[in-house]
């Protein structure tokens, strides 16, 4: 089982930024980003295949950018124009290729977007 380590998060105002990083114990098909609000499901918010493929979710799409080091095993994800409804813990996340693979999770990190 691959280890994930995180680091980043924190406080910040409306229209701020934020950087996640993530590093992974060895290299891994896909990495990536989910975030879970209170009382909601987790969700989806980025993740990157080792060639480089991305995924998005709609309400992050021009705001957040995610890209990763293949050398290093890391993945970081660059939150820009921040908003509330960003506020969540935010999970980073890998799996082997195919659709039945299980995910590997970090322990989370908190990100609050609030003035």
């Amino acid at each position: 089982q691959v280890q994930l380590v995180e680091s980043g998060g924190g406080s910040v105002q409306p229209g701020g930024s934020l950087r996640l990083s993530c590093t992974a114990s060895r290299t891994i098909f896909s990495m990536g980003w989910y975030r879970q609000a209170p009382g909601t499901q987790r969700e989806l918010v980025a993740t990157i295949t080792i060639e480089g493929s991305t995924n998005y979710a709609d309400s992050v799409k021009g705001r957040f950018t995610i890209s990763r080091d293949n050398a290093k095993n890391t993945v970081d994800l660059q939150m820009n124009s921040l908003k509330a409804e960003d506020t969540a813990v935010y999970y980073c996340t890998a799996r082997e290729f195919g659709p039945l693979t299980a995910r590997a999770w970090g322990q989370g990190t908190q990100v609050t977007v609030s003035s």
